[in-house]
């Protein structure tokens, strides 16, 4: 399959990685993983063509076929989503297009022998069952058969990408190259394309911060850090044990040394003014001088410190939702929605995308009115909101984010408010950043770093994991573990909810499933792994 040999990425005097060397193995799926900004989609991209390497070669078979998952979710507007689909396999669909030309035109003119090349290609590539191919992914991936015959812009943006990564499914390709490709999924989605990756034949190399995805898919894990890329065998769990071992082995080793310069040095100290004992403190001195500290890279690696805390308990009735409907136009999000969150709960809401989510949160925050039903909160409830898209991210043109934050606690020093930008992860240079130039996962940490100032009772979280890597996300688990108030969360990642939520709120076709328990518990309630 592909040979890598060497590789090396730099970006000015900024080194990625360097002798990056490895065979691909079909059937094997590689999981990359590290910090933002190590590398891991620069990887992708440079095996997909996309981006020269600075250094090393790569050789690719020429006849391996790559599917590589772009962004460009504009391109297709006006394709209908079934064809944009089968567009993954160019060869046949161009075949497809062709010979269908050729039969509508067949009464004027008919070009047997091309006819009989292009049911070749067709045969080969099995494609009389390339559109129920393609069906099938895009019911997988919850899009439903009665929007297929439609053209792409009848679809949201997060839906237009859910094509683009069936387009590069159905083209059956040797190599699949998917870059975050769990970002715009639900539960049910993620876990119908893990089962597809379990059971692909060809080599994928998967960019992602879900940890149980990574689980769930990866037969090995190519972990970028310290400016190498380090293979692993095994899946995310195995491979965070194994580096924990080695990095411990080898300072384990240095301290081993270490001592040994020490026990050398103190002999020297003590005898080498002493005659009789030169000989031996020179001996000593020569061993003293051969024995190597290894230098150990640091790792690009960082944890932020998510502190919060709520100002003041609420009352013990924190939210109460009575017969909530909400519709766009003839679609019917919720309808006859009733709940009551009391204080200390940690509310998971799950369930697909379009089912109303999102929605329901913004309704509860007056964000968003709905057409019917009532919403009240409790006695003395200060909630606190984190939008997926950071709509609750304003900031004016020449707003740093330093003065950003502290706009919210104006009272304290900027020494104060940097301290606590500083646990976040924006040091004394990125303080000064405009809010407006920040990345997703920037913006992530100043949202949690207003949340931990601001201190609400009640967290109101809209996919709170979505822009964090992976150290992000492990560290707000334990910062909302942490945190003594009460929570009401949307999230698809199926490890961050194991670990905060204390209750399950499942929002279906069939109407709102409450459970009070973890994830774990309510997976064998319901008797069924559609959630695991």
């Amino acid at each position: 399959m592909i040979s890598i040999n060497d590789l090396g990425k730099s970006h000015g005097a900024q080194v990625l990685f360097n002798g990056f060397s490895l065979q691909l193995g079909m059937g094997h799926r590689y999981g990359v993983v590290g910090a933002n900004g190590s590398g891991k989609s620069t990887i992708l991209r440079i095996l997909a063509g996309e981006e020269e390497a600075s250094a090393g070669e790569m050789n690719v078979p020429k006849k391996a076929r790559i599917g590589w998952l772009k962004q460009d979710q504009y391109a297709y507007d006006e394709v209908s989503i079934l064809n944009v689909v089968m567009m993954g396999n160019e060869e046949l669909y161009a075949a497809i297009v062709e010979k269908d030309a050729l039969l509508a035109n067949a009464h004027l003119e008919f070009d047997g022998d091309r006819y009989a090349e292009l049911e070749d290609i067709v045969m080969r590539h099995d494609g009389y069952a390339a559109e129920s191919r393609a069906a099938e992914i895009l019911e997988g991936l919850n899009i439903p058969e009665s929007k297929h015959r439609e053209p792409m812009s009848v679809l949201s943006g997060g839906f237009k990408l859910r094509v683009l990564l069936a387009q590069v499914l159905a083209g059956d390709p040797d190599v699949l190259l998917l870059d975050e490709p769990t970002n715009h999924l639900d539960i049910l989605s993620i876990r119908w394309l893990e089962k597809f990756l379990t059971s692909y034949r060809g080599c994928a190399m998967v960019v992602s911060h879900d940890r149980k995805f990574l689980n769930g898919v990866c037969t090995h894990i190519l972990d970028v850090d310290y400016e190498v890329v380090t293979l692993y065998r095994g899946d995310y769990d195995t491979f965070e044990v194994m580096k924990a071992e080695e990095r411990g082995r080898r300072e384990g080793e240095n301290d081993k040394r270490e001592q040994e310069i020490a026990h050398h040095k103190k002999f020297i100290d003590k005898f080498k003014a002493k005659a009789s004992k030169a000989r031996q403190a020179n001996s000593k001195a020569k061993r003293m001088a051969k024995i190597v500290i290894e230098t150990l890279a640091q790792s690009s690696r960082r944890y932020p410190n998510f502190k919060f805390e709520q100002c003041r308990a609420s009352g013990k009735e924190v939210l109460s939702v009575k017969h909530v409907r909400k519709a766009y136009d003839e679609l019917v999000v919720l309808d006859d929605v009733s709940m009551t969150i009391d204080r200390g709960d940690r509310v998971a809401v799950i369930g697909p995308n379009g089912i109303g989510k999102s929605t329901l949160l913004k309704i509860a925050l007056g964000i968003i009115d709905a057409d019917d039903g009532e919403v009240e909160w409790g006695y003395e409830t200060h909630p606190g909101y984190f939008s997926q898209d950071h709509e609750d991210l304003r900031a004016g043109e020449n707003d740093t984010v330093l003065s950003w934050l502290w706009d919210f606690k104006s009272e304290q020093g900027a020494g104060w408010v940097r301290g606590r930008l500083a646990e976040v992860l924006f040091d004394q240079h990125d303080v000064e950043k405009k809010v407006r130039h920040l990345s997703g996962g920037e913006s992530s940490r100043l949202v949690f770093a207003k949340l931990g100032v601001t201190q609400p009772n009640v967290m109101v979280l809209d996919e709170p994991t979505n822009h964090l890597d992976m150290e992000g996300i492990e560290a707000l688990a334990d910062g909302l573990k942490r945190y003594d108030g009460t929570m009401v969360f949307v999230s698809h990642n199926r490890w961050f909810v194991r670990q905060v939520a204390t209750r399950i709120l499942e929002i279906r076709p069939d109407g709102l499933h409450d459970y009070r328990g973890t994830y774990d518990e309510y997976l064998q309630h319901c008797g069924d792994d559609h959630l695991e």
